[in-house]
């Protein structure tokens, strides 16, 4: 499978609170616009064309063919056609913000992986609960994998459907493991023990990193958390970083750094310089995308496999995940035909995985069943054992993501408390602190 590291960074970015004022989403509500205003309860809504705008989610031949799927689509009568526009990572946030307050968005899209809880709470989301009725007696309701659907559930309704997952799971090259005398680990100690293994040849057991855009370095910090039943946020939906589960977390990891298990310039590496760590056979264990060994390639990308998920401490599996979605706008002329669309297209992509595309991994059982998906054993463990033991940033408070996520991935305060974690240039009780009051002072009140 094909995954660019540029494409990895931006895919699953959440959209900040800040990226998308309140007032620029003040007129997401009824009248007209190139999308077409209001209404679209049932049949007899616009005819004219809908527009898809999709993300660059692999390598170019993903759009190439999703546009092929896109417009292959033939609408009942009196339903409309659907056209393809695929919208760049660059200045996206500010594309659909744009797109919305004029009016000029579109029927139906992905983005980045929280900014449906956004528009929803700007009132631009049209809820998707009537489509997942139909959904029901046809079967594809059932088809999506463990807790996917609930993970986009709203007070009002469910925001949007699972689209492409993006895992954050553990990578080991074997040979490296092998060479040093290293067994799999299988829980917190073993790690450690791993590392010690490891370092004796030089290698690094923790491969990380904390600069300009490498924000895995941060999911992997939540994946401890989440690994040991904590996690951001509580079930009031505020954070709340500083607990027990989420300090022996960080201390574990501060224990790698200070035993020198940790690239020390590793609070400066970019997601190219991790990718390059990991090829130039340094980095022999790290928590990091389901594409890491496309990523890498060359012969290294043949030692590299994922494994199964660690028991931590407190006996708990679990991980960070992000459910990218598909929404439905509400400025919309025929929300019917926008159903009826994608009730098409999610009946149809299932090429978008099995011809290596390069998109992330599958919501939809059936897809993961094919020859073409299960050739591929590390997706197949993923999808098998981390998909689902999996999180949201919700965790641990709620199984669902919630507008106030938008202040943690990707944001200041999560790159702060990241490289200063990686830099071991604090305690975890004071990381965790500063994380809090960082991610609170962002959250809309």
């Amino acid at each position: 499978m094909v995954n660019n590291s540029g494409l990895t960074r931006r895919t699953f970015l959440g959209l900040s609170a800040a990226a998308v004022a309140a007032p620029v989403l003040a007129g997401c509500g009824g009248g007209g616009g190139d999308a077409g205003g209001s209404g679209g309860g049932g049949g007899g809504g616009s005819t004219e064309p809908q527009k898809f705008w999709n993300m660059p989610w692999g390598s170019p031949a993903f759009n190439t063919l999703d546009q092929k799927i896109t417009e292959a689509y033939k609408p009942a009568e009196g339903m409309p056609p659907m056209t393809y526009q695929v919208i760049q990572w660059a200045n996206f946030t500010q594309t659909f913000a744009s797109a919305v307050a004029s009016r000029t968005n579109p029927a139906v899209s992905s983005g980045g992986g929280t900014q449906v809880f956004q528009f929803e709470d700007q009132g631009g989301i049209a809820y998707v609960d009537e489509m997942y009725e139909t959904w029901k007696t046809n079967g594809l309701l059932d088809d999506f994998l463990p807790g996917l659907i609930d993970t986009l559930k709203v007070e009002k309704g469910y925001a949007a459907v699972p689209y492409n997952l993006d895992m954050r799971i553990i990578w080991v090259n074997q040979t490296l493991m092998q060479e040093a005398g290293a067994e799999v680990p299988t829980d917190w100690q073993s790690y450690l023990d791993a590392c010690a293994a490891l370092k004796k040849n030089n290698v690094y057991g923790y491969g990380t990193g904390a600069g300009a855009g490498a924000y895995t370095g941060q999911h992997a910090l939540v994946c401890w958390m989440i690994n040991n039943g904590g996690g951001l946020f509580d079930a009031e939906q505020q954070p709340n970083c500083v607990t027990p589960e989420n300090t022996e977390a960080i201390e574990f990891v501060l224990e790698m750094v200070s035993k020198g298990y940790v690239d020390p310039a590793s609070a400066t590496y970019t997601s190219d310089n991790v990718e390059s760590q990991f090829k130039a056979k340094k980095f022999g264990m790290g928590i990091n995308g389901g594409g890491l060994a496309d990523n890498v390639g060359g012969a290294v990308a043949k030692d590299l496999v994922v494994i199964s998920p660690l028991s931590s401490p407190s006996g708990k599996k679990g991980a960070l995940y992000f459910p990218n979605n598909i929404m439905i706008y509400e400025n919309n002329p025929n929300k019917k035909g926008t159903e009826a669309f994608l009730t098409y297209y999610y009946q149809n992509m299932a090429p978008l995985w099995t011809e290596n595309t390069g998109i992330g991994l599958p919501p939809l059982k059936s897809i993961s069943e094919t020859p073409e998906f299960r050739a591929d054993k590390n997706k197949v463990k993923i999808i098998e054992e981390w998909q689902p033991i999996a999180k949201t940033w919700g965790a641990p408070g709620s199984e669902a993501n919630f507008l106030n996520v938008t202040v943690a991935d990707a944001t200041p305060a999560m790159n702060v408390f990241t490289q200063s974690v990686l830099g071991g240039s604090t305690n975890a009780t004071d990381a965790l602190t500063k994380l809090q009051e960082g991610l609170k002072a962002n959250i809309k009140s």
